[in-house]
């Protein structure tokens, strides 16, 4: 246990969150938006993806996440040969006892890194993605609820597609967010070289907040404004997806209220107790992008779902009122 939390009577969302940001950057280096949208999503109590390429850090960043808030935290290598017991859990029978027990897979944990999740069957993704859903297990006709809080970081490779099972967009559709870390510069390609060069200071990082923290956290963020004309527009730009000429399918409900609590989050992240056009323009990409069918024209032109989110928001005007946005 470390030293120092704050207690969660004096608990401030901003104040947690540079906690949390700073104990990361002991580990991870220069990737502060990153972990930002994964506050995001953890206050939101939901999930990510990731797609990048191998070694830029997915496994160390969610290491570091889970030790920074004192979680218990599971990695799965996806392979087609994966079962969902090999993710769930499986009933045995004990010799001893003279009856059947459940023994827990690796997805009763808080924080759990489905690695290269597009290389599972189907019928494997379907198990931890129902769970993510529900969060529960059932097995042998009994219900076991998973810990909370419970993370899932999914990763895809985007360059490999031989042997892979790609998400359908009913799937899709479960992950919150979906986003990319991205290659270092030069200068932070140097600072990772020196900083792992002697030890791993991921060994080292002592939590800053607990799961119950978390919780509370997450409460705090719920009670954020938003006003009228942002949640006007939040909709609009949701329900402009559907309409866009690129698209073949628009953005769910699902995804209208993962915009709205996420941008709750944000605003409590940066300390302020209303939330701000700006908000849903930073996080309409990467909780919208995914989520979309681009249509076939647009498949041809080159346009990722991000990318009609883009032009969304260039047309979707935003309201400019600040005291009603601040609900002053």
């Amino acid at each position: 246990m470390s030293v120092g939390r704050p207690r969660a009577d004096t608990l401030d969302v901003k104040e947690a969150a540079a906690r949390i940001r700073e104990n990361v950057a002991k580990v991870i280096v220069g990737k502060d938006e990153v972990t930002e949208l994964l506050l995001v999503a953890l206050l939101c109590e939901g999930h990510v993806l990731l797609e990048d390429v191998p070694g830029v850090g997915k496994t160390t960043l969610a290491k570091a996440l889970a030790r920074s808030l004192d979680l218990r935290f599971q990695r799965i290598q996806f392979t087609p040969d994966l079962l969902p017991s090999d993710v769930t859990g499986v009933s045995y029978f004990n010799q001893k006892t003279q009856e059947f027990q459940f023994r827990p897979g690796p997805i009763f944990a808080n924080v759990l890194l489905a690695d290269e999740i597009n290389r599972a069957t189907p019928r494997t993704q379907s198990a931890l993605l129902e769970a993510m859903e529900e969060r529960q297990v059932t097995a042998d006709g009994e219900t076991r609820l998973l810990p909370r809080p419970f993370f899932v970081l999914a990763t895809e490779n985007p360059v490999e597609l031989e042997g892979t099972f790609p998400l359908p967009e009913a799937q899709l559709d479960r992950f919150m967010l979906r986003l990319t870390i991205g290659y270092p510069d030069r200068d932070e390609e140097r600072r990772i070289a020196r900083r792992f060069q002697d030890t791993n200071p991921l060994e080292s990082l002592e939590p800053v907040l607990d799961g119950e923290q978390i919780f509370t956290l997450a409460r705090m963020c719920r009670q954020v404004f938003v006003s009228d004309a942002v949640e006007g527009y939040l909709i609009d730009v949701v329900r402009a997806t559907r309409k866009h000429a690129g698209v073949a399918l628009g953005a769910s409900p699902r995804a209208t209220l993962a915009l709205f609590r996420g941008c709750q989050a944000l605003a409590a992240l940066d300390g302020r107790s209303f939330v701000l056009p700006d908000d849903v323009k930073r996080l309409a990409g990467p909780i919208l992008g995914h989520r979309l069918i681009v249509s076939a024209h647009g498949r041809l032109n080159g346009r990722a779902g991000i990318d009609l989110v883009a032009d969304i928001l260039r047309d979707v005007p935003a309201p400019v009122e600040e005291g009603t946005l601040a609900g002053g």
